[in-house]
């Protein structure tokens, strides 16, 4: 076994999930790191997403459209833009990956009362498997007559508006470590105590798509590749291609492919034991941009990007969004904008870990806030 093991199994204060997970590993062996993760988070009935809602203060994180209206205003701003540049389409189909509360698309829909023919023209459709969070967007996005599916496949054809703010990150990985005879699978086991344990595979994975630039790492090195969302951006680069449209992601992770172990369980705003009482933590890992770009340049599309978050929202006009809310706050008021304006740009905060990519059209100029760093 290679890391920390927790306990599982048929000891006492063992969860359900916990519990399930441990007979299935003695059933069948070993879970690969996305099947682990893929139960943790989306079990039907246990999993993390199926059970709460993990936003905000009382949640176990914060993501940017709870920080402050400005980010979802100026996302709007972004998306009517490029409406017009796509020869403003009616209907378009305006959805969202993981809408969370419907914080992010209610104040995108606020920022479109500006263009009445955009607002007219789309037609609301969310991604989101969560009973809990699907009530929360019915009620906030009520106006907006929204109709939600399980995934992307049964969204309507036309020309598209994607956005995904924080989806990425929580789609299953597998981790692979170069040992000399090629790249070994780290699995979730039992150990002699029951408990759940790291471990890597006895033998290597000959088929593995290892990214082409850590492709000959050193001994030692550990690789996560995350084969939902290299589909997800050939499904969406596809779609793309053929349909017409933009799609926007925002995440935290690497511009470059690069090794390193980044699977992390964050529970009450702090970190968590990964392996820990599965199901009550949220399980993510940082973003291969370059990979997902790659993917989707293939089936068709055009990638813009990644930009940090910062640079993104400072071109997109954030001082200016601050400026005119501030001239109508109060002192306290204005003071929490100027504080969400940190924790949105600021290197030390969310501005430089968190990237922004665009996938397009080909056909399409570069989309505002995304004319540097072409990717494909």
């Amino acid at each position: 076994m290679d890391g920390a093991a927790r306990s599982a199994g048929a000891g006492e204060g063992v969860s359900a999930l916990e519990a399930l997970l441990a007979q299935r590993i003695r059933d069948a062996g070993p879970l690969g790191i996305d099947e682990y993760m893929a139960t943790a988070l989306t079990h039907p009935e246990h999993g993390y997403y199926a059970t709460r809602d993990p936003l905000g203060a009382a949640g176990d994180f914060v993501t940017a459209p709870e920080v402050s209206q400005m980010f979802g205003e100026l996302v709007g701003a972004w998306c009517i833009d490029n409406w017009a540049r796509m020869g403003r389409p009616d209907p378009v189909i305006l959805a969202e990956l993981g809408p969370g509360r419907g914080t992010l698309m209610a104040d995108l829909l606020r920022a479109a009362r500006v263009a009445p023919d955009f607002r007219r023209a789309l037609r609301l459709h969310l991604v989101e498997t969560s009973r809990a969070l699907r009530a929360a967007q019915a009620r906030r996005l009520a106006d907006a007559a929204p109709r939600w599916h399980d995934n992307l496949d049964t969204l309507p054809q036309g020309p598209l508006l994607l956005v995904a703010n924080e989806f990425l990150d929580a789609l299953p990985i597998r981790q692979l470590v170069r040992q000399a005879d090629g790249w070994h699978e780290r699995r979730v086991a039992l150990d002699s105590d029951g408990a759940l344990a790291f471990t890597l595979a006895a033998a290597p994975d000959p088929g593995t798509a290892i990214p082409r630039a850590l492709s000959n790492a050193a001994p030692g090195n550990l690789c996560e590749i995350r084969p939902a969302a290299a589909a997800l951006a050939a499904s969406v680069g596809a779609r793309l291609s053929r349909q017409g449209g933009v799609a926007l992601f925002i995440d935290y992770g690497h511009a470059a492919s690069a090794c390193g172990d980044t699977l992390q369980a964050v529970k009450n705003h702090r970190r968590h034991d990964v392996l820990a009482d599965p199901g009550t933590a949220d399980l993510t890992a940082h973003v291969d941009f370059a990979t997902f770009a790659a993917a989707a340049t293939a089936a068709g599309a055009r990638a813009w990007g990644p930009v940090t978050q910062g640079a993104f929202l400072v071109a997109l006009g954030l001082a200016t969004r601050a400026a005119a809310l501030k001239e109508r706050a109060t002192p306290a008021q204005a003071a929490a904008i100027d504080a969400a304006c940190r924790r949105l740009i600021d290197p030390e905060e969310m501005g430089s870990v968190f990237k922004v990519l665009a996938l397009a059209h080909p056909s399409l100029p570069a989309p505002a806030g995304l004319s540097e760093g072409l990717a494909a």
